[in-house]
């Protein structure tokens, strides 16, 4: 049986929700599957893949556009194979969710993600670099009492992306 293709596919604006989706490519790659890493703009030919792995980073609590477009774009083919989302968002110390007041999913794209069902999804800390901010971002930033620095949990990013490689395996084992 040939290994399980998957599509690791983000919106990310400054990069560091692009740098999460990159580990959890190399992580299933590392673990015996053929991961394709690739911004929402540039995924083609989603049907092509056995499984998705759909994220994006977090503002005032929505993803970006554009991966809602493709998480819209793509509705029907999503659901008829194995997904997983994930976004990127809070900084500080702490879990995340417990950041964010309890919050795992884009409410707005609650409905959609009901009607795909993904296996899991997960929410991991971001990162803020204020150099790479406009002065709108930074008010933003400010007034959210956001921490700037990178407070990303690589092993949470790492173990998310185990347990994904080896649910994958499972699945397509038992067809």
């Amino acid at each position: 049986m040939a290994s399980p293709k998957v599509l690791v596919v983000y919106g990310s604006k400054h990069g560091a929700t692009a740098e999460i989706a990159e580990r959890i490519g190399a992580v299933l790659r590392l673990e015996g599957l053929d991961a394709d890493v690739t911004e929402v703009a540039g995924a083609r030919n989603v049907e092509a893949y056995d499984a998705v792995v759909l994220g994006s980073a977090v503002y005032a609590g929505m993803w970006r556009r554009d991966a809602v477009r493709f998480l819209e774009a793509n509705e029907q083919t999503l659901a008829t194979r194995p997904v997983w989302f994930f976004s990127s968002g809070p900084t500080g110390d702490g879990d995340p969710v417990e950041l964010v007041n309890g919050w795992q999913f884009p409410v707005g794209q609650l409905a959609i993600a009901d009607r795909i069902g993904p296996r899991a999804t997960a929410l991991f800390h971001g990162k803020i670099d204020l150099q790479k901010l406009n002065l709108i971002e930074k008010f933003m930033i400010k007034a959210a009492k956001a921490q700037a620095g990178d407070y990303r949990a690589w092993g949470e990013v790492t173990a998310w992306a185990q347990s994904i490689a080896q649910e994958l395996r499972g699945v397509l084992a038992t067809g």
